[in-house]
């Protein structure tokens, strides 16, 4: 096992013998590290100062942040993992529900942090991302100095404001909550079609997502149908639960949270602010103008956000 002699998760570097070589963020050290039994997860790793971890979206892999982690590497250390199920990292079978609840996944991000020598670091995520990136602060609020969060509700509040046609913009999420079995069958049949179709709808600015990189997501999605499919399930499941219970017992984000976001309360009729507003007190919400791949879209106004955690890192030592 790669536990150190404290019982903490300890890195390894990252060797894949005989694997292809894969698109990667240029001057990232590549690492696989151990975060639970039996899961290990690859990580990207850049840069040197307070540290920022970057969970990435459907249907994509760490490369989403490739131009927002080399701009923040100059001031911070970055660590940019692929999530269980996704990319190159472990893909374990979801066989009582828990593999890929949020609140597994968000105990994957802690233990890969503190694996990595950080117990405390902001943290930021985008699409699926932040949904584990909120379950982590919720889960989490010592390790978890700062939240940024893309383009994403609660995983309860999600489910509350989609009503009637309206809900067909959302259409994958009712088919990956299905039980076990046809949308597997429906999306391996043609996986590059359906994961396609996210990509190319979801943009504003098709050159954004390059055909390399376009490829690269294609190719790590259809071979994680399975557990991207778990993914999505536990959160018309066991995740809702979890944010029921916290609704409940009125648990809220401890610290400063950020959201930038699509216009989707306009759209979809509801006051995001207002929602967020109910779990962050300390709340910042922006509207974005550019598509759902903002980090790739629109990498300016996305380091601008994320560049706040290391000023307030620093302000705090002082």
């Amino acid at each position: 096992m790669t536990y150190a002699g404290d019982g903490h998760p300890r890195a390894e570097p990252a060797h894949q013998e005989g694997s292809p070589v894969q698109p990667r963020i240029n001057g990232f050290d590549y690492q696989r590290v151990t975060v639970a039994d039996g899961v290990t997860l690859s990580a990207a790793v850049g840069g040197s100062g307070p540290p920022i971890v970057l969970l990435h979206g459907f249907p994509q892999t760490h490369l989403m942040w490739r131009h927002v982690a080399a701009d923040l590497a100059a001031d911070h250390t970055v660590i940019c993992p692929d999530l269980r199920g996704y990319g190159e990292s472990d893909k374990p079978v979801d066989g009582d529900g828990t593999a890929y609840s949020k609140r597994t996944m968000a105990a994957d991000v802690v233990a890969l942090a503190r694996a990595l020598g950080h117990d405390r670091f902001a943290l930021a995520g985008h699409d699926r991302g932040a949904l584990v990136a909120f379950r982590a602060g919720l889960d989490h609020p010592a390790a978890i100095s700062r939240l940024t969060l893309l383009d994403v509700l609660p995983t309860l509040d999600m489910w509350d404001v989609l009503h009637g046609v309206d809900a067909s913009v959302a259409f994958h999420l009712y088919l990956m909550a299905q039980p076990p079995g046809l949308p597997e069958k429906l999306i391996g049949g043609s996986p590059d079609a359906f994961f396609g179709h996210f990509l190319d709808v979801w943009t504003r600015d098709p050159d954004a997502l390059p055909a390399d990189v376009r490829a690269e997501y294609l190719r790590a999605s259809r071979e994680a149908v399975t557990s991207i499919v778990a993914d999505y399930r536990a959160s018309a499941g066991i995740d809702v639960a979890h944010d029921e219970a916290d609704r409940a017992a009125g648990n809220r984000l401890r610290m400063p949270v950020t959201v930038l976001a699509q216009d989707w309360g306009a759209a979809l009729g509801y006051d995001a602010a207002a929602v967020w507003r109910a779990w962050a007190p300390d709340l910042s919400h922006q509207t974005v103008t550019c598509g759902h791949f903002m980090a790739e879209e629109a990498p300016a106004v996305v380091v601008g956000a994320l560049r706040a955690h290391g000023e307030l890192d620093i302000r705090h030592r002082m």
